[in-house]
């Protein structure tokens, strides 16, 4: 699945999604990691009159099922669930690489409930079928 980071160094995730300078996308498996692609948003963001700033990086972000994020507004947190996105605050920087490390292990063992909506978004639970219980409940 990809997960998207908000970052101002590429490195970090250390950037508010609305003021990010780029945001870096990775495809993450329980095998491994890889970078995706790099989406930089730069002189555009002084603009203040410019109240749309966050559609360029909500369609970055389009086909990824987890966003980190430093912080994010109200409003573009919405925006990002309703495109099903899960966004994760992190309270301080934080390294990517290391972040990738972790959802890797954690894709290894059971996810979360949150994390496996995530997965199911991404091609429809290829790796791990939880479609079947929602199913199983659905008496038509």
């Amino acid at each position: 699945m990809k997960i998207a980071f908000a970052t101002q160094d590429k490195v970090h995730v250390d950037a508010h999604f609305g003021w990010a300078k780029a945001i870096v996308v990775y495809e993450v498996t329980p095998q491994g990691h890889r970078f995706v692609e790099s989406f930089d948003f730069g002189g555009k963001l002084e603009e203040d009159g410019d109240e749309d700033k966050l559609a360029p990086k909500l369609d970055a972000i389009r086909d990824c099922a987890i966003l980190y994020v430093a912080a994010i507004g109200g409003s573009g947190a919405a925006r990002v669930v309703a495109l099903k996105i899960h966004p994760i605050k992190v309270p301080q920087p934080e390294p990517i690489a290391q972040i990738l490390d972790k959802l890797q292990d954690v894709l290894k063992g059971t996810p979360p409930p949150w994390l496996r909506k995530a997965l199911a978004k991404d091609g429809g639970g290829r790796a791990f079928d939880f479609e079947d219980e929602e199913e199983a409940h659905s008496h038509g």
